[in-house]
């Protein structure tokens, strides 16, 4: 085993234990048994503590060197994704690690097993009927790195294993931008005890598509077309959209991450109190080949509170250009984001200057180039929207005695809005 002259894949911290395990053990197996058999039982604990965690199955042994793989960010990998294949003398050193870890794939463990007299060994070769749920990985990420471990598994050379791989970077992406669709921002302290920005995935992100929020056409349509132009690399507009509460406003955020996943879109949350992260945040990011839309659900401010200078500044007019592959998208229940009262009126006639004061208030929403209004739907729409998620939910009841049960449930339930219709249909579909 040759995984100590590794040129580009290399340096898999933690990650990497398991792997240099195994190959101590392919090198040693039939001088060092007794010392070579603790190790494969402490590498069996491994892989199986890996099916519990990630939810991986089948030969656990091939998924935890494509999970190394799928999740190692190099020159090649990055430059791989969403791209697809690269020119120039990268590709002899990647091709010259493929190979070695071809040898890790295809090197027969399960004789190493039976001469070390390990038959549990066995169980990790063909793990099956793994339905926990991955601590790491969604179910959809989880399968695709099972699949590509058994296509790694069959290539007949090295070459051919390097073009399945690079076709997955294209196809997915490499590490967790390429694996997941959301994040928000977590700090980590490093080595030196110092405290780092971390972007960490969000596992589990509600399932909605465009099509599943009734009503709001125009709306949809506008930051569809705002959206399309910036995954297409064309000009493209910070987005604002406002509104009552309960009309869809961040449901449509979270669809269009589920909509643009597969052309490179991904989402950052990102709060109030992380504005300060902002400039580390894109950092991170701004030289990835992903498109990354910035997202900040329910946005406003007091009147005293000062972030939002902050933030107009990372949008735009800081001395750095923001990113093109960086977009602010907010959600807010105001129009101008800064809350003002009756009294600001007072203030503004004993300022000198006030037209100044008011105006640094409003530049904040004018850097949003595009604002789009979710207002509250009207009775007949509100009963459209009842009707039509009763039909989809499956709720056999005549149309009279729904939208009757309907208007009860408005009233003592948030009013007219899309959220209480969801939440009448939810809770007529839980009782009957």
């Amino acid at each position: 085993m040759r995984e100590k002259e590794l040129i580009v894949y290399r340096d898999f911290g933690k990650e990497g234990g398991l792997l240099a395990q195994m190959a101590w053990i392919a090198r040693h197996f039939q001088e060092k048994k007794e010392k070579a058999g603790r190790k494969l039982y402490e590498c069996i604990s491994g892989l199986l503590e890996l099916a519990g965690s990630h939810g991986f199955y089948g030969n656990l042994w091939h998924c935890y060197l494509s999970n190394l793989l799928v999740n190692h960010e190099n020159s090649y990998s990055r430059a791989c994704e969403i791209r697809g294949a690269v020119e120039g003398t990268i590709n002899a050193a990647v091709l010259h690690d493929i190979a070695i870890f071809r040898e890790l794939f295809t090197f027969d463990f399960a004789e190493a097993a039976r001469v070390l007299d390990v038959p549990e060994f066995a169980r990790v070769l063909s793990y099956e009927g793994n339905e926990q749920e991955s601590r790491v990985y969604n179910t959809r990420i989880r399968d695709r790195i099972c699949t590509l471990a058994v296509r790694l598994a069959g290539a007949g050379s090295a070459e051919e294993m390097k073009e399945r791989l690079t076709e997955f970077y294209r196809e997915y992406g490499v590490g967790k931008f390429g694996l997941h669709k959301a994040f928000r921002i977590g700090h980590r302290r490093d080595g030196d005890g110092e405290e780092r920005v971390e972007i960490e995935p969000i596992l589990n992100i509600a399932h909605v598509r465009l099509s599943d929020l009734v009503g709001y056409e125009t709306a949809k349509r506008k930051l569809v077309e705002n959206t399309e132009a910036f995954v297409s690399g064309r000009k493209a507009n910070n987005c604002l959209l406002y509104g009552d509460a309960g009309t869809g406003k961040s449901s449509s955020i979270k669809a269009i991450a589920n909509e643009y996943y597969d052309r490179g879109l991904r989402i950052i949350e990102v709060y109030r109190h992380q504005f300060r992260d902002l400039n580390e945040v894109i950092a991170q990011i701004k030289n990835r080949n992903y498109r990354f839309i910035i997202y900040m659900d329910d946005l406003s401010f007091e009147d005293f509170e000062t972030e939002y200078k902050y933030l107009k500044a990372v949008i735009e007019g800081g001395l750095e250009k923001k990113p093109d592959n960086v977009l602010i998208y907010a959600t807010s229940n105001r129009r101008h984001l800064i809350r003002e009262k009756f009294s600001d009126k007072q203030e503004r006639d004993d300022e000198l200057h006030s037209n100044d004061t008011v105006q640094e208030k409003l530049s904040l929403v004018y850097r949003f180039g595009v604002t789009i209004y979710f207002g509250a739907p009207d009775k007949a729409q509100f009963q459209q929207i009842v009707k039509t998620l009763a039909s989809r939910a499956g709720l056999a009841l005549p149309e009279e005695e729904l939208l009757s049960e309907a208007n009860k449930w408005e009233l003592f339930h948030g009013g007219l809005s899309g959220r209480t219709a969801q939440q009448f249909v939810d809770y007529l579909s839980g009782t009957r």
